[in-house]
């Protein structure tokens, strides 16, 4: 089963800057990002120090996708030697490889567009059956709304390489998808030889992120689930983070950051969230553990995975109770707030930059703390408690 694009339940999902004073990082990386909502956004685009230029034509090199707005760059070389005032997220300088970027509302997309306004050049994968749909609607425009960083100018994805992380190589390739019509036309998509592109096209990144998981069964209760189902959920949503760092690394340079995306379910019940998936998140969790311990040691990599709450995203309603879920956090969690993609793009942002250059190995939550409570406050056996309510909701 093919891994999908990132979801706000994450069943369908899948060089930070070494800090120096005596190393100048060289311009030209171009970035990528999207809408810009809520004063998260601008806190970011005032710490990422972005100069822009004007407008431009760049045709994208994998999709053709040809920019006619304002781009902009990852930095000028204006301002290349200029100090940096405050504690931003400098990123300028950086190339990042997002795995599982399929439309522009998921957590994949978001964490993109924060590491691109940060100055990070962005690099996407995206799950072959979906690149022609996705390839199409960056030409047309369709995402340009959403490509609006903090600035007002566009980003831009450097190259949108075909993927699919169930296989890593060829040879995994069972001879019924070869033939699949939604895999005609594509090549060199597997693990393995999507790292060797991007090697060859580029030498190194700096940043891998994990956006991509399925779950073929996830509405089957654990007890309904078969083995296959069980067995193709770990496959796409844990093993391909632990297939792609394994085949990454190489490409990474030292002091470089690795980023997945889990969920809650991996250490609570969740009722719906079946068919393995949270068995394959907790192997995830699991799993960041152990590879940053390896990662570290072998590469000076950092290995982090961000637990985010509830997205209302297009994976997300494949599950069916997603609005159920974004009800319950909001009368439930410390913040009673509706959780943004921007967030947990902002988050991703930190954990990839040289603020968090001895931060490795953890689960973060970016739920609106909706991990921490023990109970349902909303439960009627609480009404005669007296509760409070955050009065700026709404």
């Amino acid at each position: 089963m093919a891994a999908t694009a990132a979801s706000g339940l994450q069943m369908a999902t899948a060089r930070p800057c070494i800090s120096s004073s005596r190393r100048m990082v060289k311009a030209g990386a171009a970035i990528l990002g999207a809408n810009s909502k809520g004063a998260s956004w601008a806190k970011l685009a005032s710490g990422s120090h972005i100069s822009y230029i004007q407008p431009f034509k760049r045709t994208l090199m994998s999709s053709s996708v040809k920019l006619n707005k304002v781009v902009t760059k990852a930095m000028s070389e204006s301002n290349e030697s200029k100090p940096l005032s405050g504690l931003p997220i400098d990123l300028r300088g950086k190339r990042a490889f997002i795995a599982g970027v399929a439309d522009d509302n998921g957590y994949g997309w978001a964490i993109a567009k924060s590491l691109a306004a940060a100055g990070a050049e962005i690099l996407v994968g995206t799950w072959v059956p979906a690149l022609n749909i996705f390839e199409t609607s960056l030409r047309r425009g369709k995402f340009d709304e959403s490509r609006v960083l903090p600035d007002g100018s566009l980003m831009e994805i450097t190259k949108v390489y075909p993927l699919d992380a169930v296989f890593d190589n060829l040879e995994d390739v069972p001879e019924d998808v070869k033939a699949n019509k939604r895999y005609a036309g594509s090549s060199k998509w597997t693990v393995q030889e999507v790292a060797e592109s991007v090697k060859q096209d580029y030498g190194s990144i700096d940043i891998l992120v994990h956006s991509l998981a399925n779950g073929p069964e996830v509405t089957k209760p654990l007890l309904e689930t078969s083995r296959k189902g069980y067995l193709a959920a770990i496959s796409a949503s844990s093993y391909s983070y632990v297939s792609l760092l394994k085949h990454f690394l190489p490409l990474m340079n030292p002091g470089g950051s690795s980023i997945s995306l889990t969920y809650i379910a991996s250490e609570r019940i969740i009722p719906g969230y079946g068919g393995g998936m949270s068995s394959a998140k907790a192997a995830l969790e699991s799993d960041t553990r152990v590879l940053a311990f390896e990662a570290g040691r072998k590469n000076r990599i950092r290995v982090n995975t961000i637990s985010a709450g509830p997205l209302r995203s297009r994976a997300a309603k494949a599950i069916g109770f997603i609005d159920t879920m974004i009800e319950y956090s909001l009368a439930n969690a410390p913040l009673q707030k509706e959780l943004s993609a921007d967030e947990v793009g902002n988050a991703a942002a930190f954990l990839a930059s040289p603020l968090a250059s001895a931060v490795t190995g953890t689960v973060m939550y970016v739920d609106n703390g909706l991990n921490v409570m023990g109970v349902g406050v909303d439960s009627p056996i609480f009404k005669d408690l007296n509760i409070p309510t955050d009065k700026h909701q709404g």
